[in-house]
């Protein structure tokens, strides 16, 4: 099975925190791959410095369990769209939020978050 990882689901696993060790058991899958969307990894040091942790030191174990992929043009905006038809239920859809919806549909793969934005959307592992 294939996975994207959202921020919100690494910091859960960089914390050690119940909801984390739900990511940390689909590490153990060998047949498990993960992606991690670039974008969050400016919303992961962000993090870090608010917490006053090492980056390079948690970007290591992001780049060791999961591949980074790379936005295009098209993939910011395609997530207009995805936030603009989320947004008529959830009024604070994030941008973000949108473009891993859009590498979702690009990877045909779960997104493994806890935010409750994705809550009652299909194919995600809500932890």
């Amino acid at each position: 099975m294939l996975y994207i990882i959202d921020s919100y689901a690494w910091i859960e696993y960089f914390t050690g925190s119940v909801k984390g060790k739900v990511l940390q058991q689909l590490f153990l899958d060998s047949k498990n791959r993960f992606l991690t969307v670039e974008c969050c990894l400016a919303e992961i040091k962000g993090w870090s410095l608010k917490q006053q942790m090492d980056f390079d030191s948690l970007f290591k174990v992001l780049r060791a369990n999961s591949r980074i992929i790379p936005l295009t043009e098209h993939d910011w905006i395609d997530a207009a769209q995805h936030r603009f038809e989320q947004r008529q239920t959830q009024p604070d859809f994030g941008l973000i939020d949108a473009v891993l919806l859009v590498k979702q549909q690009e990877f045909n793969c779960k997104i493994v978050s806890g935010d409750r934005h994705f809550k009652n959307l299909n194919n995600i592992v809500f932890l």
